[in-house]
């Protein structure tokens, strides 16, 4: 069922029963409760089809999920409402970096609406007609890709970090220069990026001076959990060919940080 048709039977039956209440104002009260478990119970329903949706970011896509990340959700809410994942102040500058700051120009126009959640972390998509023809393709083909570019160094994987709904890049565990992080992180692993198939956003793992450039030019945001490394940073879909460019040369970066194989860079 999707959210339209939910939204139209909420419409509905919220005009059903406010009519009942106009026809039997004594029983208002006992009424007036029925109409905001309705609404409520209609809204949960909506809520959790539209996070479906997006992909749910690694959690499972059942009701237990949900209610796991309604949670999480709801305690951002109130306990870090003031943390914006926009700001690179809290990136450190120093340590390996990978992408030429001089390549990554300041990205156009103000940064996407992102969606209240969260997880997944997901932008708003774009408005039919601003991303241009073939970007969405190109987008969603980057990790195929690249593994199939880089046979020596990645493989193409279902991503675990996004419960496996997404293709992922993976840098190859045998590498002897894989990074030693990649040893400490049990759902990212050696993974360099994955896109989203809903709306063309990626998750990348970059160095933290990378990732702070990144962010500060625009690009992207941090990501919201703690326990994740801080160059795990969300870049947002490209809306231009040029843009895709960028988001290559992103992913690239990640690809040398992850895997320790800086030729990809040349």
């Amino acid at each position: 069922m999707s959210s339209s048709t939910i939204q139209s039977s909420l419409t509905t039956q919220y005009h059903n029963l406010l009519n009942t209440i106009k026809a039997r104002p004594a029983n208002a009260a006992l009424t007036s409760t029925a109409v905001f478990a309705t609404l409520f119970t209609a809204w949960v329903v909506s809520d959790f089809w539209e996070w479906k949706s997006f992909g749910t970011g690694g959690t499972p896509p059942t009701w237990s999920g949900y209610w796991r990340m309604t949670k999480l959700r709801l305690s951002r809410l109130v306990a870090g409402a003031g943390d914006d994942l926009t700001d690179a102040s809290g990136l450190s500058s120093s340590g390996p970096s990978y992408l030429d700051a001089a390549a990554i120009p300041a990205r156009d126009g103000p940064r996407p609406q992102i969606i209240s959640r969260t997880m997944p972390q997901r932008q708003v998509p774009y408005k039919s007609g601003v991303a241009a023809p073939g970007v969405a393709e190109r987008t969603a083909n980057l990790a195929a890709s690249f593994a199939a570019r880089y046979p020596d160094i990645l493989e193409l994987r279902r991503s675990r970090s996004e419960g496996y709904s997404a293709e992922g890049i993976y840098a190859k565990e045998s590498l002897s220069t894989i990074n030693a992080e990649c040893a400490q992180q049990k759902f990212i692993g050696t993974e360099v990026a994955h896109a989203h198939p809903a709306e063309g956003s990626l998750h990348v793992w970059l160095s933290e001076a990378d990732a702070k450039v990144v962010v500060q030019s625009g690009w992207g945001q941090r990501f919201p959990l703690p326990g994740t490394p801080k160059g795990w940073i969300m870049v947002y879909a490209p809306r231009t060919m040029d843009e895709v460019d960028v988001v290559e040369r992103i992913v690239k970066a990640g690809i040398a940080w992850v895997s320790g194989v800086t030729t990809v860079l040349v």
